[in-house]
Formats: C-alpha cells, sequence, structure tokens
C-alpha cells in the first residue's frame, strides 16, 4: 500500500524539486501541496494523506501552529517537519505541537525519505543533525530533576534507547540476543513503569530524555 503524501512549504522551486523525488519512490504518491499552513488545514480532508510534510516557516500560519491545529483536530495526523532550523528551541516546539519526524533541508533526500516512511509506521525520526543535539535540553528539563527513566531496569532501558533509534521488535531481539516476545514483555513493562500508551509515545519519551546514544 502506498503512502500518501501532502506537501506544505511556500517555495514552488523546493516543491518540484520533492515532487520529483518522491515520483520515484513506488511506495509513496503525492496527493496535495499547499504553500502555507492555512491551506494545509483547508487540504487535508480532502486530500487525506498518511504523512503531512510541513515546512516549519510558511507566511500566514507557520508550520508549527499548523501542526497544533492539525493535531488538535485529528490526533493521528503524521506530521514530517522540514526546516532550515535545526536550533532546539524550534525543535522542541514543533515535537509539542505533534510532529513525529524533524528533518532540516540541508539533509538531503535519503534522510527524508527515511523519515516519512518511519512515522508512516508510528515511529518517531529525528535526522542526524537534530538528534545529535542535548535532546534532554528540549523539555527544559531541570539538572536536578529525576527522570522517570530511573525507574526502568538496566535492560529496559536498552529495550527503550533502541525503540527510540528507530528499531523494530526484531531487530531489538537481534540486537540484544533476546527473543522478540521477550522485547515485546519488556516494551509493555516500560509503557506500564512510565504511564505511557504507545509506541510513539514511548520513543519520543526516550529522545526527549536523552536516552538515544547520539
Amino acid at each position: 500500500m502506498s503512502i500518501r503524501i501532502l506537501l506544505v512549504d511556500d517555495h514552488q522551486i523546493l516543491r518540484d524539486a520533492l515532487r520529483l523525488v518522491l515520483e520515484r519512490e513506488p511506495d509513496l504518491v503525492l496527493v496535495g501541496e499547499a504553500p502555507d499552513g492555512e491551506s494545509a488545514l483547508c487540504m487535508v480532508d480532502e486530500c487525506r494523506p498518511d504523512v503531512i510534510v510541513m515546512d516549519i516557516s510558511t507566511p500566514g500560519m507557520g508550520g508549527i501552529e499548523a501542526t497544533r491545529r492539525l493535531m488538535r483536530n485529528n490526533p493521528t495526523h503524521k506530521i514530517v517537519a522540514l526546516s532550515t532550523f535545526s536550533e532546539r528551541r524550534i525543535v522542541a516546539q514543533m515535537l509539542d505541537a505533534g510532529a513525529m519526524a524533524y528533518v532540516v533541508k540541508s539533509a538531503g533526500r535519503d534522510e527524508l525519505l527515511r523519515a516519512i516512511r518511519s512515522v508512516a509506521q508510528n515511529r518517531l525520526y529525528l535526522c542526524p543533525e537534530v538528534s545529535a543535539l542535548a535532546i534532554e535540553s528540549i523539555v527544559g528539563r531541570k539538572s536536578f530533576e529525576k527522570p522517570r527513566s530511573d525507574k526502568l531496569g538496566r535492560r529496559e532501558q536498552e529495550v527503550l534507547q533502541l525503540l527510540a533509534e528507530g528499531k523494530s521488535s526484531p531487530e531489538i531481539a537481534a540486537t540484544l540476543y533476546i527473543a522478540t516476545s521477550t522485547v515485546e514483555v519488556h516494551r509493555r513493562n516500560i509503557m506500564r513503569k512510565l504511564d505511557l500508551h504507545s509506541v510513539a509515545e514511548l520513543t519520543k519519551y526516550a529522545i526527549r530524555s536523552g536516552l538515544t546514544s547520539t
């Protein structure tokens, strides 16, 4: 099944270039283009995209506010942020608005394609430029605050870290030399201990808590 994509960017040249990139991928289909956030809000019901690629700096309603409104209207939307900026404050605002991926425009086509496919599978994705930041500062966590991950055992923290890096349960099992069913047990225990209710929430928490190796 193809992944339906709505592309939101105010630069026609960039949209043209990204359209060519997407058209070369057999599992991706571009179902709409919008020049700004307000247009995206109007188009989303008609286009019914699986993934929305959202430029942050569009005129009028920017990508952060558009993402916030899209998620308020339908929390199941999967949004990839596309930006020239990699500042922690902007990344934080976009993740808080509900984006599941963040890719800087200088990262290249392959990073964007990975992000699209990751969020389509309900996985959070940050390009290397962004994941290399001190992620724990994204949510403004004070140095004296005790992270909830202290509740986790060593193996649970390893599983959580690998989830944050976008690994599937079979991939985690292979990395840690354990059964896939054991990974699933660890994942359920982690979610219970941290009071999280989906793999997306779990991955987002792991990245924000600085548990990734990047």
